[in-house]
């Protein structure tokens, strides 16, 4: 009875580091795509092959929460954890998928910076995430949280600027729904982690 109570092989952190992987996974590929501009098929299927992976992470997440009795910290805050990292990799295959039904084509360079941001703060997610293991990596933790905050707010000085560019140089308005939507998205991509850096805080605020 007891060992339904405290399976010995359940490890929550050991699944969120798999998963704060996957997010960085999809990240540098996506700055990959970026660089490359032009996105087939094929390119979204491996999208969605990290997104299939980070959902199957999510999922075991899910199934280990609702079998297990002891957790490392709530259980509110492991499955709002495990939601927002995968929300990170879910948006980085919708905005993939996006660029390849519009049809775009060539490098933008600011969907190349903006995925050079969206890299270093899945990175910034996984130090933060890694560092749960243990309340005594409190600075390690807080100053990841710090660099995602300070990340999310270059990012929306990107997507204001990348914005008022648009409306400014691009005549084509088809063209300018396809482009501030992505940017937009992109920007989002960063909310999320952001999200994220707010749960891994109110971990630490509750175990302190």
């Amino acid at each position: 009875m007891l060992h339904k109570l405290f399976p010995k092989d359940v490890n929550f952190f050991d699944l969120f580091e798999k998963q704060s992987n996957c997010a960085i996974e999809a990240a540098k590929y996506f700055s990959v795509l970026a660089l490359k501009g032009t996105i087939t098929e094929e390119d979204v299927r491996k999208m969605h092959d990290i997104e299939h992976d980070g959902d199957d992470h999510a999922h075991k997440i899910m199934d280990e929460l609702n079998k297990t009795f002891i957790t490392p910290f709530d259980r509110e805050d492991i499955h709002r954890l495990a939601k927002e990292i995968d929300d990170i990799i879910d948006m980085l295959y919708t905005i993939t998928n996006r660029i390849r039904i519009y049809k775009i084509s060539g490098s933008n360079k600011t969907l190349v910076e903006f995925a050079a941001v969206i890299e270093k703060s899945t990175q910034a997610v996984s130090c933060a995430v890694r560092a749960l293991r243990n309340i005594k990596n409190i600075k390690t933790i807080q100053d990841s949280c710090v660099e995602i905050n300070s990340l999310e707010n270059v990012g929306d000085d990107m997507r204001d600027k990348a914005l008022g560019d648009l409306f400014e140089h691009e005549k084509d308005p088809v063209e300018v729904i396809k482009w501030k939507e992505i940017f937009q998205d992109s920007e989002t991509v960063l909310d999320i982690c952001e999200d994220v850096a707010h749960v891994v805080s109110n971990i630490l605020v509750k175990q302190a």
